[in-house]
């Protein structure tokens, strides 16, 4: 047991976690889905361990199966980081726009949601307020990215 690289198999674990967790786990919170920060925090974490054991298995007197093993269990970690990050950050901008979305400065179209006590707003509505004894020049729509 005194031999058993820990570092280097808690380190794949953590990767597997991190990798796994974000389509299972953090998809369902928004803090958690629209930037990945939790998974690349995971993420530094498994590669300090892959590192680490990696180095321990090089030691003078450990067994060739044990080099051997590090590099090929380091390797896969790096991929599967690798492979993330490249989904995440490259991959997800090419994914294709709504060709019937508004674009800036051109005016929406109206409609009517409801707010965060559940009463109907209406876009109009908006418009016919007036903001600090002025009547209303527009209004900022801002889009999030989630499910609704």
């Amino acid at each position: 047991m005194k031999n058993f690289n820990w570092q280097l198999w808690a380190g794949f674990v953590v990767t597997l976690f991190s990798f796994l967790s974000y389509p299972f786990l953090f998809i369902d919170y928004p803090l958690l889905r629209d930037f990945p920060w939790l998974n690349l925090i995971l993420f530094a974490l498994a590669l300090v361990l892959l590192i680490v054991g990696l180095r321990r298995a090089f030691r003078p007197g450990r067994k060739s199966i044990s080099k051997i093993s590090a590099i090929v269990v380091t390797t896969l970690g790096v991929l599967i980081i690798a492979f993330f990050v490249f989904i995440a950050f490259i991959e997800a901008r090419r994914l294709p726009a709504s060709a019937g979305a508004p674009q800036v400065a051109q005016r929406a179209p109206d409609f009517t949601l409801t707010d965060i006590n559940n009463k109907p707003v209406a876009l109009a509505e908006l418009l016919a307020q007036p903001v600090n004894n002025k009547p209303a020049k527009g209004v900022l729509l801002i889009f999030y990215r989630g499910y609704w």
